[in-house]
C-alpha cells in the first residue's frame, strides 16, 4: 500500500496534543469493551445460558471480525480518508454498544459483538497511522505513543470497574452503553480538532487481495479455535488450516509482487517493525487467556462480586498507566532493545509468579503478577514506537494495521489456544463422569449450575479445584511463550536502536 499523504498545514502543539485525546479515548473505549466483557460474561452465560460454542464465539466474534477486517479498512481509510474512517467507525461502535439494549439471545449478542468488530476495525489503524502523521518530530511521537498506550490501561483499569458496578445495579446490557457517551464526545470533538489525511495516488484497488485477506485470516482463526478444542484430528479444523495457509500465502505473495500492496508486507524487513509486531502479539497471546480466566476465577472460584473483582483486577492496569508514560525516557537511558525485551521479561515474570505460587492460590501473588505483568506492558509504548520510528510516514497506514492485527489476533489466538488449553487441563483434572458429565466438563459455571441442582457440594468443590489448577497451568504456558517473545526481541532489534530520533 503506497501512500503518499495529501500536503496539509502544520499543527499546532496545543492541537496536536487536543487531537491525541481523541484518539487516545478512542483506544480506551476499544479496550475496556474487550475487559468488559470479562466481568460480564458470567452474568451473560447464567441469564442466556449459551452452550460452550456459543461462549467461544461471544469472546472470539470481536477480534476475529476485527482481524479480518483491518487490512481492508486501513486500505480504505487511506482512500477515503482517515479521519472520515475514525469518525464512521465511532458511530458504528456507538450504535453497536446501543444495540445490546435488544440482545435477548446468544446470537443477538454474538452479532452485537461482531458489529462492534466492525467498528473496532474503523478506529484502530486510523488512531495509529494519524498519530504517526500528527507527531512527525520522534521524540515527541514517542511520548504521545506513550500517553496513547497508558490510555489503554486506563481502559483496561476502568473497563472491569465499571462493568462490576453497573452489573451489581442492572442488567449485563448495561455494561456495554458505556461506550455510547463516550462515542458521541469523540465524534464531536473529532470533528473539529483532528486534520484529514488521505492517498491522493492509491492506485488500482485489489480486490483479489481483498478476498484473500478476509477469507485466510477467518480460516486461521476458526483452524485455531477447532485445532484448540477437538485436536489436529479434527477435519474441519485441517481443512480450515489448509485454506488459511493457501489463502493468506497468496495474500502475501501477491503483496510482494504488486508496486501498490493492499498490505506491505516488506514492512518485515526491518528488524525493529518486526520485533515490535512480536512484542505485542506475544503480549496479547499471554494477557487474553489469563485475565479472562482470572476474572472467571475470581467470581466462581473465590465469589467476588462483579465490581469486587474487577477492583482486584486493578494493580495491572495502574501498574501500565504509570510505566507507559515512562517508558520512552527509560528506553533514551538504557536503549529501546533494553526495555523492549526487558518489559517482555518482566510480564513473563509475572506469568510465573502465578504458575509458582503456593497452593491453595490466593489473591497476594495474583495480585503480586498482576503488578509484574502491568509493569512489563509498558514496553508496550517502545514497541509502538520502534514500529512506526522503523516506517516511513508514506507507509504509516500499513504499519497501523499490521500492529494492530498483532494484538487482536494474538488475543484471539490467546484465548483459542491458551484457553483450549485450560479447558483440556478442568476435564482432565475433574474426572467427573455422574450426572449431567457433559454439562460438569464444559465449564466451570455449568459444573456449579449441576452441583447446585444435584445437592453435590463436593462436585462444586472439586470443580473450582480443577479450574484453579487449568489457571495455574497457564499461567505456566504463558510465562514459557513471553519469556521465549523476549529472547527474540532481544536478538532482532538492534543495539543502538533510537526510537527518539529519525534513522
Amino acid at each position: 500500500m503506497t501512500i503518499t499523504d495529501t500536503p496539509t498545514p502544520p499543527v499546532s502543539a496545543r492541537r496536536r496534543w487536543a487531537g491525541l485525546a481523541v484518539l487516545s479515548a478512542s483506544v480506551l473505549v476499544v479496550v475496556m469493551d474487550m475487559t468488559v466483557l470479562n466481568v460480564a460474561l458470567p452474568a451473560i452465560s447464567e441469564d442466556l445460558r449459551p452452550g460452550s460454542i456459543e461462549l467461544l464465539w461471544m469472546v472470539d466474534a470481536y477480534a476475529l471480525v476485527l482481524s479480518g477486517l483491518l487490512v481492508t479498512v486501513s486500505a480504505l481509510g487511506d482512500r477515503w480518508g482517515r479521519k472520515r474512517m475514525l469518525m464512521a467507525g465511532f458511530a458504528v461502535f456507538g450504535v453497536a454498544s446501543m444495540a445490546v439494549l435488544a440482545a435477548g439471545s446468544p446470537l443477538e449478542v454474538i452479532a452485537v459483538r461482531a458489529l462492534l468488530g466492525v467498528g473496532g476495525a474503523m478506529i484502530m489503524p486510523s488512531t495509529l497511522s494519524m498519530i504517526r502523521n500528527l507527531f512527525t518530530d520522534p521524540g515527541e511521537r514517542a511520548k504521545a505513543l506513550g500517553v496513547w498506550a497508558a490510555m489503554a490501561a486506563v481502559g483496561a483499569a476502568l473497563g472491569p470497574i465499571v462493568a462490576g458496578f453497573l452489573l451489581e445495579h442492572f442488567s449485563w446490557h448495561a455494561a456495554f452503553l458505556v461506550n455510547v457517551p463516550v462515542m458521541v464526545i469523540a465524534i464531536a470533538a473529532g470533528l473539529f480538532l483532528l486534520p484529514e489525511s488521505r492517498n491522493p495516488n492509491p492506485g488500482r484497488w485489489d480486490v483479489l487481495g481483498t478476498v484473500l485477506s478476509m477469507a485466510g485470516m477467518v480460516a486461521l482463526l476458526y483452524a485455531v479455535k477447532n485445532i484448540g478444542k477437538y485436536g489436529l484430528t479434527s477435519p474441519g479444523a485441517l481443512l480450515a488450516a489448509m485454506l488459511a495457509a493457501a489463502t493468506l500465502g497468496w495474500f502475501v505473495v501477491r503483496c510482494l509482487r504488486r508496486p501498490d500492496p493492499l498490505l506491505e508486507v516488506r514492512l518485515f524487513r526491518s528488524a525493529p517493525f518486526t520485533a515490535g509486531v512480536i512484542t505485542a502479539l506475544t503480549t496479547s497471546i499471554a494477557m487474553a487467556a489469563v485475565l479472562l480466566l482470572l476474572a472467571q476465577w475470581m467470581q466462581l472460584v473465590q465469589g467476588y462480586a462483579p465490581l469486587e473483582t474487577g477492583v482486584r483486577l486493578l494493580p495491572a492496569a495502574l501498574a501500565a498507566i504509570v510505566a507507559s508514560p515512562l517508558a520512552p525516557g527509560l528506553a533514551a537511558r538504557i536503549g529501546a532493545r533494553a526495555v523492549l525485551a526487558g518489559g517482555l521479561a518482566l510480564t513473563g515474570l509475572g506469568f510465573l509468579l502465578l504458575y509458582l505460587a503456593p497452593s491453595p492460590l490466593g489473591y497476594g501473588p495474583v495480585a503480586g503478577a498482576l503488578v509484574l505483568i502491568g509493569a512489563g506492558n509498558g514496553a508496550l509504548a517502545i514497541a509502538s514506537a520502534a514500529i512506526m520510528s522503523g516506517t516511513p510516514a508514506a507507509k504509516a497506514g500499513s504499519a497501523a494495521a499490521l500492529e494492530e492485527t498483532s494484538y487482536e489476533l494474538g488475543g484471539a489466538l490467546g484465548v483459542a489456544v491458551l484457553g483450549s488449553v485450560a479447558a483440556a487441563v478442568y476435564r482432565q483434572e475433574l474426572e467427573y463422569s455422574g450426572p449431567a458429565a457433559g454439562v460438569v466438563q464444559e465449564s466451570l459455571g455449568g459444573a456449579l449450575d449441576a452441583a447446585r441442582e444435584l445437592g453435590a457440594g463436593e462436585l462444586a468443590e472439586q470443580a473450582r479445584q480443577a479450574f484453579t489448577d487449568s489457571l495455574v497451568l497457564t499461567g505456566g504456558a504463558g510465562a514459557a511463550l513471553v519469556l521465549a517473545g523476549a529472547l527474540a526481541v532481544w536478538f532482532l532489534t538492534p543495539r543502538d536502536l533510537d526510537v527518539l530520533s529519525e534513522h
